[in-house]
């Protein structure tokens, strides 16, 4: 299956039952698009290499919008991976900046939900500077398809007593939003992945990828929000 495919498969499952990853009420709460392209000229790369100063600027930038969370982020060419050396390339088409999931900025402690029934695939603390943290990969078997969804930047607290093949149901919290010292050194968020092919990796998949990659993991990483449905509520 590729990327085109899984969008096929999901037009057709009229009777298939999303659950919500974050809890949002459209009615009431506002959600915020995000941009971490060149295009943002207040993230400098004095914010963006101090965390608190990062976080404070997240924080800000929601609270000025009235907003619940911030969202975006899928098949972004993004300036803030230069802070770490995860992200690192030979040359410019080499390094990694192309983002392959959708981010979900708030408040630590947020509870996050599977959309979906699934299994846990895998689980691991990629400690590193700028790289996940505490991650979960969930796998998924519904009406004939097969993929795979990573939740990043969690708190370390939701790996104790977890096991590979544990169900969890749809709409359960099984995970939370990390704070810094637990996600990668990052401001408080979700980051969200479809993947179609893990080829063969636990724990960890690229959230990132290249130029050069980009049509590669694009057509393996569909669009999470085909799932989540929260760009339309984005102002």
């Amino acid at each position: 299956m590729d990327s085109n495919s899984f969008y096929f498969w999901l037009s057709q499952q009229t009777q298939l039952v999303i659950q919500p990853v974050v809890a949002f009420n459209p009615q009431r709460e506002k959600l915020l698009g995000m941009n971490f392209t060149e295009e943002n000229k207040a993230l400098t790369t004095g914010v963006i290499e101090d965390i608190e100063r990062f976080s404070t600027y997240i924080n800000d930038t929601l609270k000025c919008a009235d907003a619940l969370y911030g969202i975006g982020g899928y098949n972004e060419h993004r300036t803030v991976y230069a802070r770490s050396r995860v992200f690192d390339g030979e040359d410019l088409n080499n390094a990694r900046c192309i983002h392959l999931g959708v981010d979900i900025w708030g408040k630590a402690g947020t509870e996050v939900c599977t959309p979906l029934d699934g299994a846990v695939h895998s689980f691991a603390f990629n400690e590193a500077y700028g790289d996940y943290g505490a991650t979960i990969i969930l796998e998924h078997e519904i009406a004939g398809a097969h993929f795979y969804s990573l939740y990043g930047h969690l708190a370390l607290a939701d790996l104790t007593g977890l096991s590979e093949g544990d169900f969890i149901q749809a709409g359960k919290v099984f995970a939370h939003f990390g704070a810094p010292n637990e996600n990668g050194q990052w401001p408080p968020h979700l980051h969200f992945q479809l993947i179609l092919n893990m080829e063969n990796k636990k724990g960890d998949y690229p959230g990132v990828c290249s130029m050069a990659d980009r049509n590669k993991y694009l057509d393996n990483c569909p669009d999470p929000d085909t799932l989540l449905n929260l760009l339309n509520w984005a102002k």
